[in-house]
């Protein structure tokens, strides 16, 4: 009984070996190649189970996400001002026709990646060659970016790789440069802040000026309406007096003197020295008279 079964299972096995040597999966990150007798045969995008012939033909698989490429060591570009910079940079890449990848990098991806370092720092040093210090590092930050992005993804597209973003972490001077930068920085804004000041003060003296020219203008004009006012109440004192000299001019005589004495002796201590028979107190010698 065994021995009548035996072809049965070592066919079953065979079957089940050549089934797992044919198989294969591919993930939904992944892409593969299909290889037969080391030659490019197939190229498999779905991702799930697929076949292959097996021991003549074999898979190799590639990463189908967006990969970051991010060095750990900073690059040294030159502006056009003949100054060096220090630049940080990390790069969004994935592979887009895998087909020219391979042919152009051997399925290799630190060639690839040596080589997309490579045309980015060609483009970017390019761009930091046009540009001043201050343009690369606030200026014209973004527009760099985006042509760094633009000009190296058309380099990149040749070997199969799509750009997705390329980013400045850090774009700062060396030591020795930040110094020398900073002083003139300071300089400058110091310049800046004299000019302002003067300006400031300038203004300050115009609004001084028009305002005493303004106070002058009132304080006149006040003085010229107080002359007017007063003169207005002396030319109606007088009138008044006029017609109070023209009606009873020995009341207005005798008004008049007490006006006179009042003014005379104002305070305790004030003394006049006069003649007893001085027309200045003619109405205290007649005060009795005028009592009887």
């Amino acid at each position: 009984m065994n021995s009548r079964f035996f072809p049965a299972i070592v066919a079953a096995v065979i079957a089940l070996v050549v089934a797992s040597l044919s198989a294969f999966t591919v993930d939904q990150r992944q892409r593969a190649i299909v290889f037969q007798l080391g030659e490019f045969k197939d190229l498999i995008d779905d991702p799930g189970l697929h076949f292959k012939w097996p021991l003549i033909q074999n898979v190799k698989y590639f990463d189908n996400r967006i990969l970051t490429l991010d060095t750990p060591e900073t690059d040294r570009f030159i502006t056009s001002e003949k100054k060096n910079v220090l630049v940080d940079s990390f790069i969004k890449w994935r592979i887009k026709d895998l087909r020219t990848y391979y042919q152009r990098t051997g399925g290799d991806e630190v060639t690839a990646v040596a080589q997309l370092q490579q045309t980015v720092k060609s483009t970017l040093q390019d761009e930091f060659s046009k540009r001043t210090v201050h343009d690369v590092i606030s200026g014209e930050r973004d527009k760099i970016m985006e042509i760094v992005r633009e000009r190296a993804g058309k380099d990149a597209g040749s070997y199969g790789i799509e750009i997705i973003d390329v980013r400045l972490k850090r774009v700062e001077l060396p030591q020795e440069v930040s110094e020398s930068v900073y002083r003139r920085m300071d300089a400058e804004r110091k310049s800046v802040a004299s000019q302002l000041r003067s300006e400031g003060f300038s203004e300050a003296e115009k609004i001084r000026a028009g305002a005493d020219r303004e106070r002058e203008v009132i304080v006149a004009e006040a003085y010229r309406d107080a002359q007017r006012v007063k003169g207005d109440g002396d030319a109606k004192a007088a009138a008044i007096y006029a017609r109070a000299f023209s009606e009873n001019p020995e009341f207005y005589s005798f008004y008049r003197s007490l006006d006179a004495y009042r003014a005379s002796f104002k305070n305790k201590s004030d003394v006049v020295v006069l003649d007893p028979n001085s027309e200045f107190f003619k109405y205290f010698r007649n005060s009795g008279k005028g009592g009887k």
